[in-house]
């Protein structure tokens, strides 16, 4: 759950603010992981690269985890599902930034429901746009590549002509 911290100084017997903090926490809870997962480990049950792990965690996806005493990151057995969320919402289109609205929206399991619909009514709306600007470009290919003949040179290529903006 998002919390914002404030670090306090001193300056004589009063107690200022002298840095204000936004930090996300998935896990408002403390954790015992009964068997901590490396980051290897995390990225084969989540079927992703490790490297995407670590690209999670620096765009603010994943916390860092705890480290073990020999420095190895210790991820909890949950993570997994979180990082299979990303991947797929990914998959629909969603950018890091939605996801990240999403994942917000997802730790408030009794939250309600509507963002959660309107930013994939939201992007269903850019697919739409998306498949529609797909679909004049291949009738505009089609038409092209049905005026070529694919004989003589290039200086007569209807397709060459029309990138030319000569038809």
């Amino acid at each position: 759950m998002p919390r914002t911290n404030i670090r306090l100084g001193r300056t004589g017997k009063e107690k200022v603010a002298v840095d204000l903090v936004y930090t996300y926490n998935p896990y408002p809870c403390v954790m015992i992981m009964e068997n901590p997962l490396t980051r290897g480990a995390l990225a084969r049950q989540a079927n992703v690269h490790s490297e995407t792990i670590r690209f999670y965690e620096q765009k603010g996806l994943l916390i860092p985890p705890a480290r073990s005493a020999a420095n190895y990151r210790k991820y909890s057995s949950d993570v997994v599902s979180r990082v299979r969320f990303i991947k797929r919402a990914q998959e629909l289109g969603f950018t890091l930034a939605e996801i990240s609205d999403l994942l917000a929206l997802r730790a408030k399991p009794d939250g309600e429901n509507l963002r959660v619909k309107r930013l994939a009514h939201e992007k269903l709306s850019v697919i739409k746009k998306k498949i529609q600007d797909l679909q004049r470009m291949k009738r505009a290919l089609t038409e092209l590549s049905e005026a070529c003949d694919g004989r003589g040179s290039v200086a007569n290529c209807p397709i060459i002509a029309a990138m030319e903006g000569h038809l």
